[in-house]
């Protein structure tokens, strides 16, 4: 690949793009079917971009529901049919006997997965309900997740896999804040999203903790649109509902959603 066509991928995308590049490629000159792990959005649109820029393959993208954030890709060539090939997702259930099972949060769930020693990216969709939780996970790891996970946050659970069809999603909940703002940087929206003062947001951006749209972003003053989800580790996550006329005084009414 030409060096001019990594400079539309940020620079700790570069083994990923190379790795997607060598599928395609494969698929393409070999006539591989390549399932890939569940990859995040960001992902999705580079393999896109670059089954597109190939032209002799096709893809197709699950997660286990319409909305779902985290997907497999499918990637084949041209020639084949994708409508009747399936990313082999899995439910993995967990529910408890325990009153507390409300209590846990996603990053408990997700915590308890890794610390069973698998990747982030052998796990799709975590979808908590009060009383029982829907993890969608690659099939080929069901049965490990089934035997070993036993406890998420101190707390006992039980298991079970279940069938892809049988996922129950949650819809991703907002708390929505509407302020104004000087302009659209990324550090001053940032900064009234997390309620935290200007300089202290600029230090995790600079120290690359902050992705916009699932890409990594060094630049406080890179601007913001309508639409724009926008994360800062240890922070949270934020989407830019709605950028509504400039008042008086010059400002811009925003509006943010708070991923809860």
């Amino acid at each position: 690949m030409n060096t001019g066509f990594y400079s539309h991928f940020h620079s700790e995308e570069k083994a990923f793009v190379d790795r997607a590049q060598e599928w395609i490629e494969r698929s393409a000159e070999l006539h591989e079917l390549r399932r890939t792990d569940f990859l995040d959005p960001r992902q999705q649109f580079v393999i896109t971009t670059l089954c597109n820029r190939n032209g002799s393959v096709n893809v197709k993208f699950e997660g286990g529901s319409e909305a779902a954030e985290r997907r497999r890709a499918i990637i084949a060539p041209d020639y084949r049919d994708l409508e009747y090939e399936n990313a082999e997702l899995a439910i993995l259930q967990v529910t408890s006997q325990s009153e507390k099972f409300s209590e846990l949060d996603h990053g408990d769930m997700l915590g308890a997965l890794l610390g069973l020693g698998i990747k982030r990216e052998k796990v799709g969709d975590i979808h908590l309900h009060d009383t029982f939780c829907h993890i969608v996970v690659a099939q080929e790891l069901s049965s490990y997740f089934d035997l070993n996970l036993r406890q998420v946050h101190r707390l006992a659970v039980l298991t079970d896999v279940l069938d892809i069809d049988k996922l129950q999603p949650v819809e991703q909940k907002l708390e929505e804040m509407s302020f104004t703002v000087a302009s659209m940087r990324l550090d001053g929206i940032a900064s009234d999203a997390y309620r935290i003062s200007r300089a202290k947001i600029v230090e995790p951006i600079k120290a690359g903790r902050c992705r916009l749209n699932w890409k990594t972003v060094e630049d406080p003053s890179a601007q913001l649109k309508e639409g724009d989800v926008v994360s800062i580790k240890g922070l949270g996550r934020f989407k830019l509902l709605q950028v509504d006329g400039v008042t008086k005084k010059g400002r811009t009414r925003v509006k943010i959603g708070k991923y809860i």
